[in-house]
């Protein structure tokens, strides 16, 4: 199998790896990684070729490089069943032990009695976003489609990401009263000063998720906010003229936004917070003490001359002679 060219050359780094003696196995597992999730759709050669290098690694890394991957992939709406089922975010369906279907069965006889079931485990938030894992989330759902999105949305449900701390529900409150005021009158410039400032998001993030052409965002920022889903509908219909005046538009995003959980909207959030971070690291780099002194130029050594200007030249014999 010829290979496609976004993932070429990564098996031959693999074996001068484990030639060389130089364990540069995490570090690949995470470029193929990055690799795969930046395109929104991939071939059945290159989703073949990744799963066969990416299953080969996955056990062989440390374990912060396979969490930080996990994160990366459990959000990925294109990522293969087989690397799901290795990295556990893929519930396995096994044949239940002979005394359970024993059980099961005896239950089902008896009909009177009550059947309470157990819901299946969440796994548990752990891994928190770093500020470049976070802006990468942010430009993927940025550039992604509808459809996408959606399927990102109902990943980050399920994803082991730590979502940011729920709004106080007065805020929240105080917040979504202002805002559908400030949407009924079509004043987006306070709608988003009032959006940010209640989110703790910079004015520059805020300012996307109000203006995002396809609304996603805007759903996400108001189920954070715990916004009534009547209200919300509202918020569609006046603020943006663009969504507004589609009926698609619309109803696509009210059904959202009722299967939108708050556990995904905060995700969401907590990764536009990380995204505003990077963005701050990226404008401003630290000085350095001798930056002065590196960027200045040497100056050229100048010889001083032996008489300077000014100095007066004596002649001692002369000065005898006028004196006698």
């Amino acid at each position: 199998m010829i290979a496609p060219p976004m993932l070429q050359g990564l098996d031959g780094l693999l074996s001068l790896s484990q030639r060389e003696g130089v364990d540069i196995r995490p570090t690949l597992l995470r470029v193929l990684t990055d690799l795969y999730v930046q395109a929104a759709a991939h071939s059945h050669d290159e989703e073949a070729q990744f799963v066969e290098l990416a299953t080969r690694l996955i056990d062989a890394v440390d374990d912060a490089t396979r969490a930080a991957v996990r994160g990366k992939l459990s959000i990925y709406p294109h990522t293969p069943r087989p690397i799901l089922r290795q990295l556990g975010l893929e519930p396995q369906v096994t044949e239940p032990a002979p005394e359970i279907a024993a059980e099961a069965h005896d239950a089902a006889a008896a009909p009177n009695e009550e059947v309470h079931e157990t819901p299946p485990a969440r796994p548990l938030p752990t891994l928190s976003m770093q500020p470049a894992d976070a802006a990468a989330l942010h430009e993927m759902f940025e550039k992604a489609s509808s459809k996408e999105r959606s399927a990102i949305l109902r990943n980050l449900d399920i994803a082991p990401l730590k979502p940011s701390v729920r709004v106080d529900p007065r805020r929240a409150a105080r917040a979504v009263a202002s805002l559908e005021q400030y949407a009924m009158t079509a004043d987006v410039a306070a709608f988003t000063a009032e959006l940010g400032d209640a989110l703790i998001l910079p004015v520059s993030i805020a300012a996307k998720v109000v203006n995002d052409p396809l609304g996603e965002p805007l759903a996400c920022a108001m189920r954070a906010l715990t916004m009534p889903s009547d209200m919300f509908q509202r918020v569609l219909l006046f603020l943006n003229p663009a969504i507004g005046s589609s009926v698609m538009d619309v109803y696509r995003l009210a059904r959202l936004y009722d299967v939108l959980s708050e556990r995904a909207a905060l995700v969401m959030l907590a990764a536009w917070r990380g995204a505003s971070i990077a963005q701050t690291r990226a404008k401003y780099r630290p000085a350095l003490y001798d930056d002065e002194r590196q960027r200045a130029r040497a100056a050229t050594p100048q010889a001083r001359p032996s008489v300077q200007p000014g100095d007066a030249v004596v002649d001692l014999p002369s000065q005898a002679r006028s004196l006698s």
